[in-house]
């Protein structure tokens, strides 16, 4: 018996319908996966609150409303492959797989890329594969990419990023002037040099940091 089923029903219904998610396939992603399984044991109660949690390493697991709104900007359908830049916990991915055929994820620090991997495999999302990675630089290997996620902040959208996207493809990440807080941008990938943006809001996100990022994050971390 799930004793969390029911936090996450409410969550969806008092977090993301009250606040105009209606993508049924995300609402149907969000009550499934399990969100206690993706935070430090501390916060095993606050699992499904209405806000971000530490994970640890300066990082964090994101607001369930800021990981629908991505997921929902990114119009996934069962056979796409995405590419999950800054795995943290391993949340988003899970999420992720079950929207798209395909998740591949890029998390830079390696005791985070590992919870992630244990996370996800604990939850039974063993289909997920984790690299410790620069994720500004993306994963050419595996390119190109029907949707990109970025859960950092880049002072630009990296080039890389873009250039692994297909052609209607869709790049989801933060972007601002400050590491603490930023515009929210959609970039559509129209043809090989032609990019639409669409603001879809103010967040805050941690710095995304490596080449076509932050050089350090506020802690002074590299």
């Amino acid at each position: 018996m799930d004793r969390f089923a029911e936090q996450r029903k409410e969550m969806v219904r008092h977090q993301l319908e009250s606040r105009g998610i209606r993508d049924a396939r995300v609402l149907d992603a969000m009550r499934k996966v399990p969100r206690h399984l993706f935070v430090q044991p501390e916060d095993l109660e606050c699992a499904y609150r209405d806000g971000p949690l530490p994970i640890g390493f300066g990082q964090t697991i994101s607001q369930p409303y800021i990981v629908a709104l991505m997921c929902e900007a990114m119009n996934l359908t069962g056979d796409m492959k995405v590419l999950d830049i800054g795995s943290g916990s391993g949340y988003a991915a899970a999420v992720l797989a079950e929207l798209a055929q395909k998740v591949i994820s890029i998390e830079r620090l390696p005791d985070l890329a590992d919870f992630a991997r244990q996370n996800l495999q604990a939850a039974g999302y063993d289909t997920v594969t984790v690299h410790c990675a620069d994720g500004c630089l993306g994963y050419p290997a595996e390119a190109p990419y029907d949707a990109i996620a970025v859960a950092a902040g880049a002072p630009v959208p990296p080039h890389a990023l873009k250039s692994q996207l297909k052609t209607g493809g869709r790049l989801v990440i933060p972007v601002g002037e400050s590491q603490r807080y930023q515009d929210l941008l959609k970039i559509t990938r129209l043809s090989k040099d032609d990019y639409r943006t669409d603001n879809l809001g103010g967040v805050a996100f941690v710095p995304l940091v490596g080449e076509g990022g932050w050089t350090k994050s506020p802690d002074g971390r590299s």
